[in-house]
């Protein structure tokens, strides 16, 4: 054979092995999202689970809010109806997500404040424990949301940056959104204690 052949031969032989190395990378990306994103879900399916022995016990306390229970039980159903899959976490559907978790930890925010004026309430065991359960919860999902965004960043700068690129539009991955930082959220919350019952 010629050596022309031959070199052509070598060139197009290592350009399939790095199409297949490059996918492989992607692929494995992908998954690494994919476990990101259920150990977010896992995370706010915790702080879910926790909110009916919270409102049972809040409710136990004479003269409760009930505004304010409503607002975390409706939120909570809203949190729980927005589900997404991890083939789907595009930014508009990362999105939509976020604002109904955002919602519920408004709320429970509130709950939280409100509960400020109960001191009976503050006083029960059951209550203390599920505020610090609470409490617990929400530093792990800041954690496993700050783990998924890492995975989602490394992801989407393996297939935007050429030649990856091509090998990732040919082979169907695209961009993965990121949990962003609330509007407003670089403001500290005004937090009023003399609030009426």
């Amino acid at each position: 054979m010629n050596k022309k052949i031959w070199i052509a031969l070598a060139v197009v032989v290592a350009l399939v092995f790095w199409g297949i190395g490059s996918r492989n990378g992607m692929a494995t990306s992908d998954q690494e999202v994919k476990a990101s994103w259920a150990n977010v879900q896992s995370a706010y399916q915790r702080r879910s689970d926790l909110i009916p022995n919270l409102v049972k016990t809040v409710q136990g306390v004479a003269n409760f809010e009930k505004s304010t229970l409503t607002a975390v039980i409706q939120a909570r159903a809203s949190a729980t109806q927005m589900k997404l899959d991890a083939k789907d976490l595009s930014p508009e559907n990362m999105q939509k997500y976020q604002a109904a978790q955002s919602s519920l930890g408004g709320a429970l925010s509130r709950l939280m404040v409100v509960s400020e004026n109960y001191p009976q309430l503050k006083a029960t065991e059951s209550f203390s424990e599920l505020q610090s359960q609470l409490e617990g919860t929400e530093n792990r999902i800041k954690e496993e949301r700050d783990r998924f965004n890492e995975s989602v960043k490394n992801y989407n700068s393996l297939i935007v940056t050429f030649p990856n690129s091509l090998i990732a539009s040919f082979s169907g991955f695209v961009e993965k959104g990121f949990f962003q930082a609330e509007a407003g959220s670089d403001k500290a919350p005004e937090v009023n204690f003399d609030e009426k019952k």
